[in-house]
């Protein structure tokens, strides 16, 4: 799937400077920045979820450790 990213000056620089520190492409560099953002967010969303169970599960022993 081809797609458009539109970025500004600055950070196209910073893309390109990253890129060639990395001895890669722009587009390269892209796709990994993409891969990594959407890694973090699933296991920021499975953190989170976990949290939600075991808050659930020891919901009344976490008020009495409240009190």
């Amino acid at each position: 799937m081809a797609m458009t990213l539109r970025l500004t000056e600055a950070e196209q620089e910073a893309l390109k400077a990253r890129a060639d520190a990395e001895g890669i492409s722009m587009q390269e560099a892209a796709r990994r920045a993409v891969r990594e953002f959407v890694a973090r967010s699933d296991h920021r969303d499975r953190v989170e979820h976990a949290a939600r169970r075991v808050m659930d599960a020891h919901a009344d022993a976490l008020r009495r450790l409240g009190e």
